[in-house]
């Protein structure tokens, strides 16, 4: 089975400190790296990484880190043949901070992932038929996003999407949503209340549910993962780890849990899949490089299960 990512693609430039600054607070940080990111490339390394047959439908600049992005998605082991390159704008970049705990801010600046467009989208649609599901995010226009839902649901394609970075969402995207994957605190934007524990992510997820979409996943980081669809509901305890760096954790929980229902999983194992990605993740630097193959994370997986 395939999956189809259609998403952004950046270059992230990394900074490590003791802790976050404070508005308008210099700190003298640890170090400093550059590696692949952007949160549609990392779910579609995420995912590839796993075994999974992977395609990545999005944009990168001529230059300005352009080939090295593609090529480290080929690397990777990604089907780039679908990643257009503009040559009237940059790549996209993320300036991340990384404090000692492994908390992190970021701050995207799109490039070429801001210029997405109805062309990418007749792009994707070329090959959805057949894939098992398409992984969307929202650091790309959300014109695009809907649109590219509208075609997944056309041709029967399961349609994950990851709300981040967060922001309203139209009445009409949610019933075009099969799985939506939020934070703690994506989904409290989303629903307009704190979200902090088990307790209020059943909340936020029913209301996901009224919404429209099929399946609702509230990640809740170190506290664990709800999940509740209209036949059932359940809670997965987290992974114990000690945690480095969080910044492309939820990228890979939806690796795990596309690559679990492209294997034909149960929903229930597929979010034990996508918690047990997104804890290993979440013990090493950078994005891409922090996302675990399939190798490790069986070990990982055999040793916790």
């Amino acid at each position: 089975m395939t999956i189809i990512v259609f998403g952004s693609i950046n270059i992230d430039l990394v900074a490590t400190a003791p802790r976050l600054p404070l508005p308008g607070e210099t700190l003298l940080g640890h170090n400093f790296f550059k590696v692949p990111g952007g949160k549609g490339a990392n779910q579609a390394v995420a995912v590839a990484r796993l075994g999974i047959t992977t395609q990545i439908v999005g944009r990168v600049g001529a230059h300005s880190f352009g080939p090295e992005l593609i090529n480290s998605l080929q690397f990777a082991g990604v089907n780039t043949e679908n990643v257009w390159v503009d040559e009237t704008v940059s790549s996209g970049v993320a300036v991340i901070a990384v404090d000692d705990a492994g908390e992190n801010q970021i701050i995207v600046i799109p490039g070429a992932n801001g210029c997405v467009n109805q062309q990418d989208v007749e792009r994707l649609s070329q090959i959805l038929p057949g894939s098992h599901a398409l992984l969307l995010q929202l650091e790309i226009p959300m014109s695009a996003v809907i649109a590219a839902a509208k075609s997944a649901h056309v041709a029967g394609v399961k349609v994950i999407v990851d709300p981040a970075p967060v922001e309203e969402l139209p009445d009409e995207f949610y019933h075009l949503i099969d799985i939506i994957t939020p934070n703690e605190v994506e989904a409290g934007q989303l629903v307009g209340f704190a979200v902090d524990g088990e307790e209020s992510a059943k909340k936020a997820a029913q209301i996901l549910l009224q919404r429209g979409v099929k399946c609702a996943i509230v990640k809740l980081g170190a506290k664990g993962v709800f999940c509740a669809t209209s036949e059932e509901s359940f809670f997965i305890p987290p992974f114990p780890v000690e945690a480095v760096d969080t910044t492309a954790a939820g990228d890979a929980f939806s690796g795990g849990l596309a690559a679990a229902l492209a294997e034909g999983l149960t929903l229930h194992q597929a979010v034990v899949w996508g918690a047990a990605a997104g804890a290993l993740a979440a013990t090493k630097s950078g994005a891409q490089p922090s996302l675990p193959d399939r190798f490790i994370f069986d070990a990982f997986l055999n040793d916790k299960g």
